[in-house]
């Protein structure tokens, strides 16, 4: 199940936020989530359901937008408001090829790019529970006839790209 929220608010209640979100994503399960819940951390910090091995969750929020993933198979969920890209991120995060990819792409265009590659990296890490202390450029991502492609195996992927271009949601699912 997934859950997007696009909302100003003040980013103190962005975390509560996305808990109402994920509690609602879990009541189809049957799981009262509230702060008694059992929470287990992986060996990098990721949550989860220490009752419920079986369903896996992933929360991402930045200003204007929240996001809420759950699922069967372990997951990862990231989405960022589009904004100028900062030329550093690309050098230390990209491909060689991803670099190419952004390079030919049209000027207007790029910060779109951008955030399209840096969710679906994001949302990558998090679904293998590393976070970023996994090497970025390794997990390398090209786009052809709508579908997203990665250079990692056994893991699928789904993108939003919300009101015209302003925010961008990247899922990741492990197979």
């Amino acid at each position: 199940m997934l859950m997007i929220s696009l909302m100003n608010i003040e980013r103190k209640a962005q975390h509560s936020h996305a808990h109402a979100m994920l509690r609602e994503c879990l009541r189809p399960y049957g799981i009262d989530y509230n702060d008694d819940t059992p929470v287990s951390r992986g060996k990098m910090g990721k949550p989860s359901l220490a009752d419920r091995p079986d369903v896996h969750f992933n929360l991402s929020h930045a200003d204007g937008v929240t996001a809420c993933i759950v699922s069967g198979r372990e997951c990862g969920i990231d989405c960022e408001g589009v904004r100028p890209f900062r030329q550093n991120v690309i050098r230390r995060v990209f491909s060689e090829k991803e670099k190419q990819l952004f390079e030919a792409a049209p000027e207007e265009e790029k910060n779109l790019l951008f955030f399209r590659l840096w969710t679906l990296k994001e949302a990558y890490v998090k679904a293998i529970g590393t976070g970023i202390s996994f090497p970025m450029n390794e997990a390398e991502f090209s786009f052809a006839d709508g579908e997203i492609i990665c250079s990692q195996p056994d893991c699928s992927f789904r993108q939003y790209i919300l009101e015209g271009g302003r925010f961008v949601v990247s899922v990741c699912e492990l197979d």
